[in-house]
């Protein structure tokens, strides 16, 4: 059994981006969804058996995205929002919130089993945030419904061990004081649980494995890869995923550290990467380097230098 090992953390990335623009989204409203913006009806909600279905196929992202919604409410109860977790059909198949808002969220369908999906809720922060796989916040008249006009919510995908986008955490609120000041607060808050449940996911399955962390993270998706016992890469997260060129879901095999004469490939810069955080893991020490990457002194030192062209400085 391999001893389950982090390389290096990331390092704290800084703000969460959470880009304003939502004319795309209105866009899909009017031309391709036709939603009429003063239909007065909620999303629709699910049965308790169809609710119970969608939990079902959650899987381990629902254990594990437990903890952190308890977190995330926590740090967000005081200025009146509920978190939600949806699918990646929008559907809302887990909730936080206190017991004197419960009766507001039911009104506003703030709940497990409401469809939050855009198509048919138009823009909002679930539903756009899935469309469009980035962290949104869309504040009252931001809406595309005119019924929803009464809400703030901020939302931030949530990707499974696979690369698969999952679904999305948000933060809701319908408190009429509500307002957006809080709102790079709230997003740093589910940026965090949403990256949190991503690892716990991806710790769970490959957790026979060396795990390394190339970097830091830049989303809500932290650039993760598995090794087993030969160093052969056999998973990867989202962000890894997007850095080597690899699909999400698609099987992973190949070895990290294998001869390439390309110039320039996804694969040649995950090599770089790799050998970059082991070295700074082991501050320099090309002998204890070589060791996380389960590959000699000779062979780490030849592989930085047709990689980089520049001789490693430390041999100790």
């Amino acid at each position: 059994m391999l001893r389950t090992a982090r390389f290096l953390s990331p390092a704290p990335s800084g703000p969460p981006t959470l880009h304003g623009g939502l004319e795309a989204s209105w866009r899909r409203c009017r031309q391709d969804y036709g939603l009429d913006p003063a239909t007065p009806a909620l999303p629709d909600m699910l049965s308790g058996a169809e609710l119970r279905q969608c939990c079902q196929r959650m899987g381990r992202i629902l254990h594990f995205a437990g903890p952190e919604m308890d977190r995330a409410y926590a740090a967000v109860e005081s200025v009146g929002y509920s978190i939600m977790l949806s699918n990646a059909g929008g559907v809302v198949v887990a909730h936080r919130t206190g017991a004197n808002m419960q009766r507001g969220c039911r009104r506003w369908q703030l709940w497990p089993g409401a469809l939050w999906h855009e198509r048919g809720a138009g823009t909002n922060g679930i539903g756009t945030c899935l469309a469009e796989h980035r962290g949104v916040s869309v504040h009252r008249n931001q809406h595309w419904r005119s019924r929803l006009h009464g809400l703030s919510c901020i939302a931030m995908p949530v990707y499974d061990a696979a690369g698969r986008l999952a679904g999305a955490i948000n933060a809701s609120t319908f408190q009429p004081e509500g307002d957006n000041t809080n709102g790079m607060l709230i997003a740093t808050c589910l940026l965090q649980a949403a990256r949190q449940i991503e690892q716990a996911c991806f710790m769970d399955m490959y957790r026979n494995h060396t795990i390394m962390i190339l970097g830091m993270a830049e989303g809500t998706s932290v650039p993760m890869l598995a090794l087993d016992q030969d160093r052969r890469v056999v998973g990867a997260t989202h962000a890894a995923r997007q850095h080597m060129g690899i699909a999400p879901a698609q099987e992973v095999s190949l070895c990290l550290l294998n001869d390439t004469t390309a110039p320039i490939t996804p694969l040649r810069d995950a090599q770089i990467m790799a050998i970059d955080t082991a070295l700074a893991s082991a501050r320099g020490k090309v002998a204890v380097a070589a060791r996380m990457l389960g590959i000699s002194r000779s062979t780490l030192h030849r592989k930085i230098r047709s990689l980089t062209g520049a001789p490693a400085t430390k041999r100790a």
